[in-house]
């Protein structure tokens, strides 16, 4: 039997059902728990939504039973649900992804089990350009949390030598994901890609043993994988303070770089890894460690200068 409720958030009334049920089996984490985080989090994660249609990875029978996707926003969402339409190859094909714009739309979403919530690289009003390039850097066989920790840091050094900032976040999973933040006035994707994937093979040539940008599974035994294609219109990526559908929670975790290199010399990797339950405190004493993404002024080198010509 199902169990609803009515529960007042941000002003707006919401029916939640089953906050019982238990989405995480490994902690018995419930959805009551997942709600709470997102509404703990709400002030710092909805900057980063803002403007971005999300795409919610839903488990609706917890994370040990399989998921799914979804891009489009249900029909039987809120009234007050605001959509932003994202276009496919056929114009008629359009797509309307949910908004989540308040801290009642994470509630709405929660109840929903959006554990993850993904966004795209675009912004409304102008979803066509990227306020970011995005490199996501994820372990083949036999790496992990380190050696990503090792090349997030070289690519942070190697944008700097072009007078670029970046900020980092855990992936809540095995990976690290770089954010340089653009201005997407002067940017569009194919600038985006482009600069990312001169930039990874220029960091695999420089480190073959180590670096690879190439998907197929036997030449990642060992390496990194720099996957400069997130950079489209249409890829999304998890959101900051996103959770994520591990057997435990995790949070796709903002990391300031001096953490990111006392992992990466200490060899604890377990610094790097935040469940939900310390992000509260962790945001009381840092803020958000990952605004910087938001202010998207920067202007991408050429391509001549991104390869040191």
């Amino acid at each position: 039997m199902t169990e609803r409720q009515q529960v007042r958030v941000a002003g707006r009334t919401l029916a939640v059902s089953n906050l019982d049920r238990v989405l995480y089996p490994a902690s018995g984490t419930t959805k009551a728990e997942v709600l709470r985080y997102y509404l703990e989090v709400a002030e710092v994660l909805l900057p980063h939504l803002a403007g971005r249609p999300v795409t919610f990875r839903r488990f609706p029978d917890g994370v040990d039973a399989e998921g799914f996707f979804q891009k489009r926003c249900p029909p039987h969402r809120p009234d007050w649900m605001a959509t932003l339409a994202v276009a496919r190859s056929d114009p008629d094909e359009a797509i309307e992804h949910c908004a989540l714009d308040d801290a009642a739309g994470l509630a709405w979403a929660a109840n929903l089990a959006a554990i993850e919530l993904h966004v795209p690289m675009g912004r409304s009003p102008d979803l066509d350009r990227p306020t970011a390039v995005v490199f996501d850097l994820d372990p083949g066989p036999g790496t992990g949390l380190l050696e990503c920790a090792w090349l997030a840091v070289r690519i942070r050094d190697v944008l700097a030598t072009l007078e670029l900032r970046c900020v980092v976040k855990a992936s809540g999973g095995k990976g690290l994901q770089v954010y340089l933040p653009v201005d997407p006035a002067v940017t569009t994707f194919d600038d985006s890609r482009a600069f990312a994937q001169t930039l990874a093979r220029g960091l695999e040539g420089q480190h073959p043993d180590r670096v690879v940008t190439t998907q197929r599974r036997a030449a990642r035994e060992g390496k990194i994988l720099i996957d400069w294609t997130q950079n489209h219109r249409i890829k999304t990526t998890v959101c900051a303070y996103s959770l994520r559908a591990g057997s435990r929670p995790t949070v796709a975790a903002p990391l300031r770089w001096e953490e990111v290199e006392l992992a990466r010399d200490t060899g604890v990797s377990e610094d790097l890894v935040f469940a939900p339950t310390s992000m509260p405190a962790r945001i009381d004493e840092l803020g958000d460690t990952f605004a910087a993404a938001l202010e998207a002024t920067q202007r991408l080198p050429t391509l001549r200068e991104a390869r040191g010509e």
